[in-house]
């Protein structure tokens, strides 16, 4: 066989056992990704029970930059403090090393049952649950059927010259053969994957012994980067877990490389195979880490927060800290103001998305536009974020009535601004539709949609003076131009069902995308509307039903009820 071939079929088992460990690590999540998540959460209480927990999650997923992912996220959510989510990485890195011992003894006679049991978990079940262990048994006999092709094609690479050109010199270079490793395991995300594959290296006679542990050191050290790049932009506290974990790996590193001659005869009194001492190695340096860290972790944790710089906020993160920064000692109405600043502040990004995204719906999609859309949307959703616990923080004070009620309808407005963004959003990708498929609207239909727009748009501006004033005359016309609006949606919805059955192409093209915005200008309308009600009923001003009066089969009057409550009051 041509050393081109044994190449590739080299490479081909490797990207099968990497298929196979996703399978596994999916099929993990999706079958018990909640429950995994509520397992790690109860025993967050001590060192030794994170350890534990991150050791049993990393068994089940196989996979520690998973679990560090993870960890990472309770970490910046606040759900556990720095040191014990580094105690978690430390058992982690244990559990991925005893996935490493199961998998280093020669279960390939069991590949071909669990692809069998796996397919047919697989496909005998609609049920989720079900199909996802399949996918674990499918994942686990892949990975046991490309560890033995690993092994089957590396042999003949021993007599290859050129192999054991490139060889002699990673041995004689550790430091290169460490990088090498790293980088492997880093475009693999999997250290397990690198270790196994240094394993069967070493069983097939193509590496040496000493090579294939300053591999499984390169691995470890590898398996550090994903999480760090993933957590990169990320809460600081999830940069921290991952910093953290890879400071504990440099110094453990450090150590076993510079020591690595005394080890050695050391493994191979406890098991001289070369398969064995390559995971024996991977094991024995994450217990070793576990043995020296996990005493020292809340001082790890200290030095790790002084390594990692705090974030320094953006502009409009900092606008966040100095208006909802709020105290037990603040007058209510400052923070009520302060609160209502920011809701303010989300209306006129939802003003700026409608006007981008109707724009992008009239002209084409600009990829420039669109983008601004999508950063609009998140910053709105940050906000929302933030007056929401800022006024249930400020409802756990004595509130009198008023201030109660008022923080009541900023929190309602809030809301509803939130979900107009979402709506956008639905909006935003009828345009990016539109113009992959090179679709237009008939000259009537987008005359249509900019007076829909048109008229919301003055509605938004109308909400944001009621909501910000609290003024009578204001809001009522604010329930009137609800009213008008959906006058005006009906209409176009009949004008576009007469072009339909005119036959006009472009009608016909466009027809479930045109009915789907106008359907979503009219619920971004009535989310406005409805920062009128609270006024309105304050006054006295709403009915509680438009429906018959069960006894005397009075109706109500046409024309004044909005979503089951109507104006009475002559206005």
């Amino acid at each position: 066989m041509s050393a081109t071939m044994l190449l590739l079929n080299l490479i081909g088992a490797v990207a099968l056992l990497l298929w196979g460990m996703r399978m596994v690590r999916t099929g993990a999540q999706r079958a018990f990704g909640a429950r995994l998540r509520h397992f790690m959460q109860r025993w967050l209480t001590n060192r030794f029970a994170a350890f534990g927990a991150g050791l049993g999650v990393t068994g089940l997923l196989q996979s520690s930059t998973a679990a560090c992912l993870m960890t990472a996220d309770f970490a910046a959510q606040g759900v556990v403090a720095l040191s014990v989510a580094l105690a978690i990485m430390l058992g982690a890195d244990v559990g991925t090393s005893l996935v490493a011992q199961v998998f280093s003894f020669d279960f390939s006679w069991a590949s071909p049952l669990l692809i069998l049991v796996g397919f047919a978990t697989f496909s005998s079940s609609p049920k989720k649950r079900r199909r996802s262990i399949g996918r674990i048994f499918l994942g686990l006999g892949l990975m046991l059927l490309s560890l033995k092709l690993i092994v089957a094609s590396s042999a003949p690479l021993r007599s290859s010259d050129t192999m054991l050109v490139v060889i002699r010199a990673l041995e004689g270079e550790p430091l290169l053969a460490v990088l090498i490793a790293g980088v492997l395991t880093w475009l693999a995300h999997s250290s397990l994957a690198t270790v196994l594959l240094v394993a069967s290296l070493a069983a097939s006679g193509s590496i040496s012994e000493q090579l294939a542990l300053t591999l499984v050191i390169g691995a470890n050290l590898g398996g550090a980067l994903p999480p760090i790049m993933a957590t990169l932009h990320g809460a600081r506290a999830g940069r921290c877990v991952a910093i953290g974990n890879a400071l504990f790996k440099v110094v453990g590193a450090m150590i076993v490389l510079s020591s690595l001659g005394v080890i050695m005869p050391y493994l191979a009194m406890l098991d001289p195979d070369p398969v064995r001492m390559s995971v024996n190695l991977h094991t024995a340096f994450n217990i070793g880490l576990a043995v020296i860290f996990l005493p020292l972790i809340t001082f790890s944790a200290q030095i790790v927060e002084r390594l990692v710089p705090e974030e320094t906020l953006p502009e409009e993160e900092r606008m966040l800290e100095r208006n909802l920064g709020y105290h037990e000692d603040m007058d209510p109405d400052i923070a009520l103001t302060n609160a209502t600043r920011e809701v303010l502040r989300m209306g006129d990004l939802v003003d700026d998305m409608l006007e981008r995204t109707m724009t992008s719906l009239r002209e084409g999609g600009d990829p420039t536009d669109i983008a601004a859309i999508g950063q609009r949307d998140d910053m709105i959703d940050q906000l929302y974020e933030a007056v929401k616990l800022y006024l249930t923080e400020m409802r756990r004070e004595a509130l009198d009535d008023d201030e109660s009620r008022r923080c009541g309808d900023v929190m309602s407005f809030c809301t509803n601004l939130e979900h107009i963004g979402d709506i956008i959003e639905n909006i935003v990708d009828a345009a990016v539709k539109k113009q992959k498929k090179m679709l237009h609207f008939s000259a009537e239909g987008q005359e249509e949609l900019d007076q829909l727009y048109s008229r919301l748009h003055d509605n938004l501006r109308l909400a944001l003076g009621v909501f910000i004033s609290g003024d009578l005359p204001m809001a009522r016309k604010l329930l009137r131009e609800k009213v008008a609006f959906r006058a005006l949606e009906q209409q176009a919805a009949e004008n576009h069902y007469k072009r339909l059955e005119e036959g006009r192409p472009e009608t016909i093209e466009t027809s479930a995308m045109h009915l789907d915005v106008i359907r979503d200008l009219k619920r971004v309308n009535s989310h406005l509307a409805s920062v009128a009600y609270p006024i309105l009923e304050q006054a006295g001003e709403l009915r509680t039903s438009r429906l018959r009066a069960e006894k005397s089969g009075a109706q109500s009057p046409a024309g004044g009820a909005w979503s089951g409550r109507e104006v009475h009051s002559s206005s």
